[in-house]
C-alpha cells in the first residue's frame, strides 16, 4: 500500500488522476496568494518555468510544514505565449479577448510538481507541452466560452482538453498529463523508485 500523499492543490482534476491512478491521497489546498507571487518574481524578470516550480514549492512547503510525515505534493501550471504569461480569466470578455490572442498560434503550458516531506523538498519536476490554437472565428470563440464558462473559468489559456476546448486545437506536442496540469508519469516514475508504488 502505498504512502498517503497530500495534494496541496483544489484542482480536481489532479486530485482524480491520483484517484484512478489507485494512489491514497487526502487533499488540502494551499492558501497562499499566487497573484503577489507571481507579480514579485515577475518583477525580478523571473522566466515562467521558474515562476510554475516557484508556486508548487511553496504550496507543498506551506502545507507539509502542518502536517508532518505526509507526503506532500504541492503542483502549479503556467501559460507563455510569446514571453508573455496569461492566467486565469476574470471575467468572459477577459477570456474571449485571451482566445484572440492565442488563435492560429503556438504557445506553451508549463507544469510543475515538488514532493515534500516534513518540511524538506524530495523530487521536483517541470514539463512543458506547446499547442498549436486553429484560427477560430470570432463567433466560434464567443458561443465557446459561453457554453463553457462555468468549467473553463478557472482554467489558464480558457480552454480543457478534456471537454470542448479540445476542439480549439490544432496540434499538441507533448505529454497529455502535462496539460491537464501535473507531470504525471513522472511522478509515478519517483514514487515506483523510491518504493512507496509497486508494479
Amino acid at each position: 500500500m502505498p504512502q498517503k500523499i497530500v495534494l496541496a492543490s483544489g484542482s480536481e482534476i489532479r486530485a482524480k488522476l491520483l484517484a484512478q491512478a489507485a494512489i491514497p491521497h487526502e487533499v488540502i489546498p494551499a492558501r497562499i496568494d499566487e497573484e503577489m507571487v507571481t507579480a514579485a518574481l515577475r518583477a525580478e524578470a523571473a522566466k515562467p518555468r521558474d515562476i510554475a516550480d516557484t508556486l508548487a514549492e511553496m504550496k507543498a512547503r506551506k502545507v507539509s510544514e502542518k502536517h508532518p510525515g505526509a507526503l506532500v505534493l504541492g503542483c502549479d501550471q503556467v501559460l507563455e505565449h510569446r514571453g508573455e504569461m496569461l492566467h486565469k480569466p476574470r471575467d468572459r470578455d477577459e477570456a474571449i479577448a485571451q482566445l484572440h490572442q492565442l488563435r492560429g498560434d503556438r504557445h506553451s503550458l508549463l507544469s510543475a510538481a515538488v514532493l515534500y516531506e516534513d518540511g524538506e523538498p524530495l523530487w521536483r519536476h517541470v514539463g512543458q507541452v506547446r499547442l498549436r490554437m486553429r484560427d477560430a472565428s470570432d463567433a466560434y470563440i464567443k458561443d465557446y466560452v459561453e457554453r463553457n464558462w462555468d468549467s473553463i473559468r478557472h482554467a489558464v489559456g480558457c480552454y480543457k482538453l478534456e471537454e470542448e476546448g479540445v476542439r480549439l486545437f490544432s496540434q499538441i506536442e507533448g505529454d497529455y498529463f502535462h496539460v491537464l496540469g501535473m507531470p504525471f508519469l513522472e511522478l509515478l516514475n519517483y514514487l515506483t523508485l523510491r518504493g512507496d508504488l509497486t508494479t
